[in-house]
């Protein structure tokens, strides 16, 4: 099995900072026919977390169809399926649909294609069409995410589970402990 790197932040971030209890990867919703990249439940708020994951390191957030950028059509289309899908098995519980991708370009104003544009474009069909605000960890506020599992990591002790929180953990303990030998060279 192919661990999926974004996912995996997402599923960290959902369990060890919102305290989601159920996490699921690749959610196929027959119903809706898709999937959802990640889904996390905190049964005691009753709150769900929809969340699609981007991580285009190169081109930035860019889906294409016949060879132009589809980000606006692909993504509008996957949140409506990901908030029907929401709306019918958790009617009754506080939604909250997110896109995950580090790297979003913002192109300049006469540009063809941008898509912190197409970002915007998004969140306002999902908001006409379901009255819902498209939560978007993005750029600055993905690293601030990182950074929020990093200081997790840090803190704990015991054995985290999860590859990304580990390796974090690791790095974090590592960076004591050579610190602390640094020091006594010194």
């Amino acid at each position: 099995m192919t661990i999926n790197l974004g996912e995996e932040i997402v599923s960290a971030y959902l369990q060890h900072i919102k305290g989601c209890e159920f996490i699921q990867h690749n959610l196929y919703t027959a119903d809706v026919q898709g999937e959802i990249d990640v889904v996390g439940i905190d049964l005691e708020t009753k709150t769900i977390y929809v969340c699609e994951v981007a991580i285009h390191l190169i081109t930035g957030l860019q889906y294409v169809k016949d060879s132009q950028p589809n980000n606006v059509n692909k993504l509008t289309e996957k949140f409506s399926r990901d908030i029907e899908y929401a709306s019918k098995f958790f009617p009754d519980y506080t939604k909250h649909i997110m896109l995950w991708s580090p790297i979003v370009r913002m192109s300049g104003d006469k540009a063809k294609f941008n898509q912190m544009a197409d970002i915007d474009v998004i969140k306002e069909n999902i908001q006409a069409k379901y009255g819902i605000s498209l939560e978007c960890i993005i750029n600055e506020r993905f690293a601030e995410c990182l950074a929020e599992l990093r200081n997790y990591a840090r803190r704990e002790t015991k054995e985290l589970k999860s590859p990304v929180l580990r390796f974090m953990q690791v790095e974090e303990y590592l960076k004591k402990r050579l610190g602390k030998v640094s020091k006594i060279a010194e």
